[in-house]
């Protein structure tokens, strides 16, 4: 027998994982024929029938789960060895591949990638958008950026901030119709009960986003015969507010940077995130990661405001968000802080600064009673 493809394992591999040929096709960068095609030979070259082809996919075989088991063995070594090796690499060139949110990469990163690009031309980038999560130890990626609860302990890098989030609505629906609507849903609070939200027409993000706070959040306070449309993106949930089909959460750095769209709530405690830079402890070495870590951190934490709701949109402007007629929030929720996972022996700030809020002083021009 010749000898074993190391790439046929790794067609093997994806699509074991994947549980179907057509997403072990996608994962390879390949057509499903292609796929098909090396499975089925690397099967005759065996000896043997690695998988059942079944109504619901592609289901290992007996043999086929022990070769997997082998299989993933080999994928993890190789993997470790090749991050190792990239580890000692001093030179600022090459490819770093880099993944993210793609509410992330159509808001505030895409100017931080070219500035960046700029000051290392010779460093090229990938850029792949996905709210999966893609492995960083078998180097499907080499930086992630994305929010995220707590990060995997093989996982080394920077909290940048706490992702805020807000209740949205069309502005065009608050302008041409009474905002009473939209200042009801802003007089409830954090604890407001399920019948009281339900009144609303609801977009929300469908169980390819299951592991976000505004899915879960969703899920317990908006009962589901409220909610008119479901996307499988926050991009597509706020394409969708602006056209007036419902109310969305949404990320505050996404909501307040949309004119089309206004707060009517928010941010909400509850629904906050944490938004992290991050690589595989075996890749912290390399010049060119390193560089790209540190450089998007730091541009990153200058979007804080933003990030955190207070309404900064870029270059100090400031984004159109609550209704008229009511108050805007211009903190971070209430007693959250910062990383100090930052550079060795540095704290992050908690607010901007030189901000402070001012909540004793009284106006002293007008002594005139407010209604």
């Amino acid at each position: 027998m010749r000898s074993l493809d190391w790439n046929d394992f790794q067609f093997v591999l994806r699509v074991a994982e994947k549980g179907s040929l057509a997403a072990g096709a996608r994962a390879m960068g390949v057509n499903h024929t292609t796929a098909l095609r090396r499975v089925h030979a690397f099967e005759r070259q065996l000896g043997v029938r690695l998988f059942e082809r079944l109504a619901q996919g592609y289901v290992l075989t007996g043999p086929g789960e022990e070769f997997v088991r082998t299989a993933r063995a080999m994928d993890e070594l190789a993997a470790q060895a090749e991050r190792r090796i990239l580890g000692h690499d001093l030179q600022l060139t090459g490819t770093v591949r880099v993944t993210t949110t793609d509410s992330l990469a159509s808001s505030i990163l895409p100017r931080h990638l070219e500035a960046f690009r700029a000051k290392h031309p010779e460093v090229h980038l990938e850029l792949t958008t996905s709210n999966a999560v893609l492995s960083l130890t078998r180097r499907d990626a080499d930086v992630a950026i994305r929010p995220m609860a707590k990060p995997s302990e093989n996982l080394v890098g920077r909290r940048i901030s706490d992702v805020a989030f807000a209740v949205y609505a069309a502005a065009a629906l608050l302008e041409h119709a009474p905002d009473r609507a939209a200042r009801e849903l802003g007089a409830h609070r954090e604890g407001a009960a399920a019948r009281e939200l339900g009144k609303y027409r609801w977009i929300a993000p469908d169980e390819s986003l299951s592991n976000t706070t505004v899915h879960r959040w969703m899920a317990r306070k908006i009962p589901n015969e409220s909610v008119v449309l479901h996307a499988d993106s926050f991009v597509a949930m706020r394409a969708a507010c602006a056209a007036g089909i419902g109310v969305a959460a949404l990320p505050c750095y996404l909501g307040d940077l949309e004119p089309r769209i206004r707060r009517v709530q928010g941010p909400i405690p509850s629904l906050a995130s944490e938004l992290w830079v991050l690589t595989h402890e075996d890749l912290r070495t390399a010049t060119r990661i390193r560089a790209f870590s540190e450089f998007i951190g730091d541009a990153l934490a200058g979007e804080r405001e933003l990030i955190q709701g207070a309404g900064i949109g870029p270059k100090g402007t400031r984004a159109s968000t609550a209704p008229k007629g009511t108050r805007e929030p211009t903190t971070a929720p209430k007693g959250t802080r910062e990383s100090t996972t930052g550079p060795k022996g540095t704290r992050e700030s908690t607010s901007p600064k030189g901000a402070r809020e001012s909540t004793k002083r009284k106006p002293p021009t007008s002594k005139r009673k407010m209604p």
